[in-house]
């Protein structure tokens, strides 16, 4: 299950970065929004985001037995698990945010867009940060789970990436929230 997890969060962090790039460039200004072959990219990354988060779901619950039964919880020893577990959550509440002020509904042929304000941009920078705790703090199991070797460079090189890219989609929702809001 764990091998199937990491193959699924692979899926993930490349939909993810496609996604990200993409809709940094929307948000900014740069690329027209409205393209199908983004949408599908998007809802695939929602259906990969619903299986990692049930196979997530039975890995944690199967430690809460494994606590319950052994009736130590050693909860400062397992302060990253934790933190991979937690995050993992918060990414789930504010991913149905992210939906709900990022779908479009088409009236009379005009795309409409959710109000985007002060409420919208926190949840949406809390987005980004959780995804920052989750994605940093997995990506090392990642790598050793895909069976990668001496991927220390690799992975420093990642790590790199992903936080400039994290930084990116921060700096454009807050673009957005500044073009919505001079409107």
């Amino acid at each position: 299950m764990r091998k199937w997890n990491a193959v699924l969060s692979m899926g993930i962090l490349a939909l993810f970065l496609v996604h990200a790039v993409a809709g940094t460039l929307q948000m900014a200004g740069f690329l027209a929004g409205g393209s199908q072959i983004l949408k599908i990219m998007a809802w695939c990354m929602v259906a990969l985001i619903a299986l990692h988060t049930i196979i997530g779901c039975k890995l944690t619950a199967d430690t809460l037995s494994t606590i319950k039964k052994s009736g130590a919880s050693y909860f400062k020893e397992n302060q990253l698990f934790w933190l991979r577990r937690i995050s993992g959550f918060a990414i789930m509440a504010f991913i149905a945010s992210h939906l709900a002020f990022f779908m479009t509904s088409t009236e009379d042929g005009a795309v409409r867009l959710h109000v985007f304000e002060g409420a919208q941009l926190v949840t949406q920078l809390l987005l980004v940060v959780s995804i920052a705790l989750h994605v940093l703090s997995n990506i090392r199991p990642l790598m050793i789970a895909l069976g990668a070797k001496k991927f220390k460079n690799f992975l420093l090189d990642l790590l790199v990436i992903l936080s400039v890219l994290l930084l990116a989609s921060g700096i454009g929702f807050i673009v957005y929230f500044i073009r919505w809001n001079a409107i």
